[in-house]
């Protein structure tokens, strides 16, 4: 007896050890662009601290502080005293590489050395606002350099492509929560106009070439080391120095403010779950904007519980125990009212809801703010 059950012991332990290996075959190496900003550092940290082998790249362009972005290399491990354009820097079952989009040659060079399983697009011009005064910047980054993302997945094909959309697309639809198969023909700034190019390029490429392509669109996404263009930033930075800040339309508005941790895991458990061909769910008499008989897919990617402006800024103020001096103003252009996502289908997907409250969130920004500004 004592035989068969240890025998019967040592297969299921076979059988684990086979599953766990199957999966790492499967992601057996990453790429992650834009590593040096916001989401793509805590995505990278969180695959790193989790045994994935994650491949980098950055342009580490000056829209914001860089030293900001070489302190989030720095806490994923890198020595960054001297980075040089293409050359590689190395930490635990971690590569970085100072490379921009817009490259090719050196882009499908990588491409071809580290054999991507799965590709995870973050690198973009970010900014609704800054859109409007430098629109080439988008053009760039987020058309151009997109489109050597897709040819490169082409010419060397990966398994799963998951790339970064944006709230933004829904533009002038006043239709909330926003779902995913709402008309995104309206977008209010070049942005917006750019995210749904991106969201048009990937299908084609799921179609023509069978590049399974996931796109994310991204509602208000917040947390420690965040961009310095971000109001919460904007308002904590001025509070703690006893500054004005402005809050546009009067402050009446609200957000579907998504913590950062709750982003990066839903990318992560996403990761082995790409879309498949799927003629059925697609109706092209009357065809919907998430579903497609090519292997592509888009989801919202949100809290799914927005929440006003003013109870943000109250959140932020009780984590400083400061009372902030607001300047209200209009609307400025490009920007919307409310942001609300409908998220039942990734949560269905994924099975995974976000679950950070927004008075811990900013608690964790405030905490990391402090930290980042004494150092």
């Amino acid at each position: 007896m004592y035989d068969i059950f240890h025998e019967l012991i040592k297969e299921i332990k076979n059988k684990y050890t086979f599953v766990k290996h199957k999966k790492t075959l499967f992601m057996k190496c990453i790429l992650v662009t834009g590593m040096a900003g916001f989401i793509g550092y805590h995505l990278s940290k969180l695959l790193k601290s989790e045994g994935y082998e994650v491949v980098g790249i950055d342009n580490l362009n000056d829209y914001y502080d860089p030293n900001l972005k070489l302190a989030r290399l720095q806490n994923l491990g890198f020595t960054t005293e001297s980075i040089s354009y293409n050359v590689p820097l190395k930490s635990e079952n971690c590569t970085f590489y100072k490379l921009d989009l817009t490259d090719l040659e050196n882009l499908k060079g990588l491409f071809e050395q580290h054999k991507f399983e799965v590709v995870i697009n973050l690198a973009a011009q970010a900014g609704v606002r800054y859109s409007i005064e430098n629109p080439h910047a988008y053009v760039d980054s987020n058309i151009s350099g997109f489109l050597n993302i897709l040819e490169s997945c082409r010419a060397f094909p990966v398994k799963h492509l998951i790339f970064a959309s944006s709230s933004s697309v829904y533009g002038l639809t006043e239709d909330l929560p926003f779902h995913e198969d709402n008309c995104t023909d309206h977008p209010i700034s070049l942005y917006a106009a750019s995210k749904k190019a991106n969201e048009m390029m990937a299908h084609s490429y799921a179609n023509l070439y069978d590049i399974p392509c996931t796109g994310l669109r991204f509602f208000t996404v917040y947390g420690p080391l965040g961009r310095p263009d971000m109001a919460y930033y904007i308002f904590t930075k001025a509070m703690l120095e006893g500054k004005e800040f402005d809050v546009f339309n009067n402050g009446e508005m609200s957000r579907d403010f998504t913590y950062i941790a709750d982003i990066v895991e839903s990318i992560k458990r996403l990761m082995p779950l790409p879309p498949k061909k799927n003629n059925i769910a697609f109706n092209a008499a009357k065809p919907s904007t998430s579903k497609s008989s090519a292997s592509y897919q888009l989801f919202n990617i949100g809290n799914n519980s927005p929440v006003a402006l003013m109870e943000y800024i109250k959140a932020i103020e009780k984590a400083l125990h400061i009372k902030g001096k607001i300047n209200f103003k209009p609307m400025q252009a490009g920007d919307v009212v409310s942001t609300y996502a409908n998220v039942n289908s990734l949560f269905d997907y994924i099975n995974f809801k976000p679950s950070t409250t927004v008075e811990d969130g900013i608690a964790a920004f405030v905490k990391s703010y402090k930290e980042y500004i004494s150092n």
